[in-house]
């Protein structure tokens, strides 16, 4: 049944990872009816692991704009001097935006999930950045024309701006990737940009979280069999699958529309989880 399980938890981490609504929401949201038969150890470990497979389907899309060595690129794909330079300054623009959620992330996730990785924390973080879109979409936008429509015209200080919008994503419920789009679009980057840095920004971001999840996995003294290992990497592999559906999808999107339709998503479901919550504590679900 596991494997069932990670199939699920992985269509989810596809679907959820890079369009704003909160993978790790959905995931905090799928588990209460879909629970690994596992420690809780793992099941730690695994929600955040499986978002490697996420990774890989950014790196495979864009492979060809984030490489900078010709070597690794197909001849039909080889990069001019200047094609190499921008590759190089997007990856400085990307490791500058991920500054402040390294100061702050390190010392404070542990702390803020285990405070706040519940329903109700979840349900508040969807609805107050539903309500963010809708109002930054309706309000903002209209007034303030978009003034980056190139990922490599993307100034540093704008990167380092997203940067820090991307520490809010701490918060269980709240979004990488809604923080970030949220805070391009207020500083001008138009839609299409903003969701393309924020899929480039998540590779060494969630790559990092990864690896640190892991070696806290093993530093705690627990290990792994071949079926759990086998059960993470399913979960990696549809995740990987889904994901290179939902990141075509969504810039395909963000040209014709803005994200109102996701602010209403957020809170709508935001608003069924705390009748789901007070339904539980009441009745004893």
């Amino acid at each position: 049944m596991d494997f069932i399980r990670a199939i699920i938890l992985g269509i989810v981490e596809g679907i959820t990872e890079w369009l704003p609504i909160s993978s790790t929401g959905h995931l905090i949201i799928v588990e209460e009816f879909v629970k690994l038969n596992q420690t809780a150890a793992f099941k730690e470990m695994f929600d955040v692991v499986i978002q490697l497979g996420a990774i890989l389907s950014v790196v495979v899309i864009y492979w060809r704009k984030l490489m900078p060595f010709n070597k690794l690129l197909k001849k039909s794909e080889q990069k001019t001097a200047r094609e190499i330079q921008l590759t190089w300054r997007l990856w400085v623009k990307v490791f500058l935006a991920c500054i402040p959620a390294i100061i702050v992330g390190l010392p404070l996730n542990d702390w803020l999930n285990a405070k706040f990785y519940n329903l109700v924390s979840v349900a508040l973080c969807l609805i107050v950045y539903g309500i963010a879109f809708i109002i930054i979409e309706r309000k903002y936008v209209p007034a303030h024309a978009f003034k980056i429509f190139d990922v490599d015209k993307l100034p540093y200080r704008y990167a380092f701006y997203i940067g820090l919008f991307q520490v809010l994503a701490l918060m269980p419920g709240t979004s990488r990737s809604g923080a970030t789009i949220v805070g391009a679009l207020l500083i001008g980057v138009s839609r299409e940009v903003a969701a393309e840095f924020t899929f480039f920004l998540g590779i060494p971001i969630m790559f990092g979280a990864s690896l640190l999840k892991i070696w806290h996995f093993f530093k705690g003294g627990n290990s792994f069999g071949f079926m759990q290992f086998a059960v993470l990497l399913l979960a990696c592999l549809v995740a990987f699958g889904v994901s290179m559906l939902a990141v075509r999808w969504l810039i395909g999107y963000v040209k014709k529309h803005d994200f109102t339709f996701f602010g209403k998503y957020r809170i709508v479901l935001g608003a069924i989880l705390l009748v789901y919550a007070a339904a539980k504590a009441i009745f004893k679900i």
